[in-house]
């Protein structure tokens, strides 16, 4: 299994790039935004994530799909985690919208804009929100720290939100407001946040 290749840049594309270590060319698909990361420079490290081709059931060939940061690769394992999401269908996605994105739209249940990206119909997009939204939102609170009695974090974090996502600052504030307003219980960024999109 590999964690990561680091090596000389040989061949680059927007889709692959052959990575040259120790007299061995390794062949790796990579997203666009990885490609923008490493495309003018002359070596690269990559983390690595290897799957196997299969075809009627049996393993025909070993695939190396590469990404320029760890975020970017666990991202890439969670999206083809879902029933449905294929490793090609994955990278398409990491190509379509960056890492963070694509986090928000999940996060925030934008099923319109998954649906937008070529290959995922309504029901995949709805099934990503539904498996995946738990898991990058406990990934999100770990992160940041945020403790269950941190009502005012929680509730800047969740403004933060929605105006990335182009959303009116004052409007967002009171949306916020109303939402907690209605549950004095403290509430999670998520719950903030979707609760706020009901109303907006």
């Amino acid at each position: 299994m590999y964690d990561f290749i680091e090596g000389n840049i040989e061949r680059i594309s927007p889709t692959h790039v052959v990575l040259e270590n120790q007299g061995m060319g390794y062949l790796l698909a990579i997203s666009i935004f990885t490609y923008e990361k490493i495309k003018s420079q002359k070596k690269a490290r990559l983390f690595v994530e290897q799957t196997f081709k299969v075809e009627n059931q049996n393993p025909v060939a070993i695939q190396l799909f590469g990404f320029s940061d760890p975020a970017e690769r666990e991202m890439f394992q969670w999206l083809t985690s879902v029933s449905g999401v294929g490793n090609n269908t994955g990278m398409l996605m990491l190509s379509s919208l960056d890492n963070e994105a694509l986090s928000s739209a999940i996060l925030n249940g934008n099923v319109g804009l998954l649906k937008s990206i070529k290959g995922i119909g309504e029901k995949t997009a709805q099934r990503i929100v539904l498996e995946l939204r738990d898991r990058l939102g406990g990934k999100s609170r770990k992160n940041t720290g945020l403790q269950a009695s941190g009502v005012a974090d929680h509730m800047a974090e969740a403004l933060a939100a929605l105006t990335t996502l182009g959303y009116n600052r004052n409007a967002a504030e009171k949306a916020l407001a109303k939402v907690a307003a209605q549950n004095k219980n403290t509430q999670s960024v998520e719950e903030l946040i979707r609760g706020s999109l009901k109303i907006l």
